[in-house]
């Protein structure tokens, strides 16, 4: 039994690790498609392709799994980790570099952690205290001390940590369904996300007509709807079942340290002395964090 238990945070770790590698470049994606295409018409775009992809899984698991879902705690995971979160996350990527997009997202562990102590009674051990407190340090001197860019401009911040706060809530309301199917829960919470992200997009094209939209866009749209949304969508869920709240959302502080090199190569965005120290604390954090924690 503690086999089992071991070889399943195993494959929580590397679910995380993967995920977050894919997040990671998904700073630099949106950051070159948001130039062309509006927040959340790019949005609906991303989530149909991650519909369409999920559509067939979901009817062949629904077939084996015919468990009773609970449909309003998934459509208030839809509602804030997709058509909420993806407005603002968009919208925040047309006023903040990728990078620093990368790094205010650093904060949601922070926003995961505690809400996950007070309401869902995680044990937050001393070593995951540790963690965190090396971590945001981290965050802090990667986004802000290190930060010498100019365009790091107070709404894009404020979008961004309105986002943190959204997925701090996704979090703690996939954590709680645990028990339910991951693969229907994924599916279904970003079907209802992706049906409400659908009338704003259009009234967005109402106001501003549909735009040009090149290859690269598209590609970018693709990418992010089959790999960023579907596969790790259910990837981060699957590992919210073997690894407290906490615990997974200190992992996302591996976003700030991916996101920001990602971009400093591809976008040639700044990456300073101070960040290079604050992403070591980082990982540091995330090392600790990782060890065995009670549940």
């Amino acid at each position: 039994m503690m086999k089992t238990a071991a070889t399943e945070r195993t494959k929580g770790f590397i679910s995380i690790v993967f995920v977050m590698l894919i997040w990671g470049s998904s700073f630099t994606v949106t950051k070159t498609v948001v130039a062309e295409v509006p927040p959340y018409l790019f949005a609906a775009l991303r989530h149909i392709v991650a519909c369409g992809l999920l559509l067939p899984f979901y009817l062949r698991q629904r077939k084996k799994v015919p468990q009773q879902l609970p449909y309003k705690k998934l459509a208030v995971m839809g509602i804030l980790g997709i058509t909420v979160y993806y407005g603002l996350f968009n919208s925040a990527m047309l006023y903040i570099p990728a990078s620093t997009g990368a790094l205010v997202e650093g904060l949601i562990p922070v926003a995961i952690a505690i809400p996950a102590a007070l309401l869902l009674k995680e044990h937050i051990g001393g070593r995951s205290i540790a963690g965190i407190v090396l971590c945001v340090t981290g965050v802090v001197l990667v986004g802000f001390v290190g930060n010498t860019g100019g365009t790091h401009t107070l709404r894009g911040s404020a979008l961004m940590l309105l986002a943190v706060c959204c997925w701090s809530a996704y979090t703690l309301l996939s954590r709680s369904l645990k028990d339910t199917d991951t693969l229907l829960a994924t599916a279904v919470s970003t079907f209802i996300g992706s049906a409400f992200l659908i009338p704003v997009a259009g009234v967005e094209l109402y106001l501003h007509g549909m735009p040009g939209i090149s290859g690269q866009a598209w590609g970018g749209i693709i990418y992010l709807g089959v790999f960023a949304s579907a596969l790790a969508y259910f990837l981060y869920n699957k590992a919210l079942e073997s690894l407290p709240a906490a615990q997974v959302g200190n992992f996302l502080n591996l976003n700030p340290v991916i996101g920001a090199l990602i971009a400093v190569i591809f976008l040639k965005d700044t990456f300073t002395p101070w960040q290079m120290a604050g992403g070591l604390l980082v990982l540091a954090g995330i090392w600790l964090s990782s060890k065995r924690v009670k549940q």
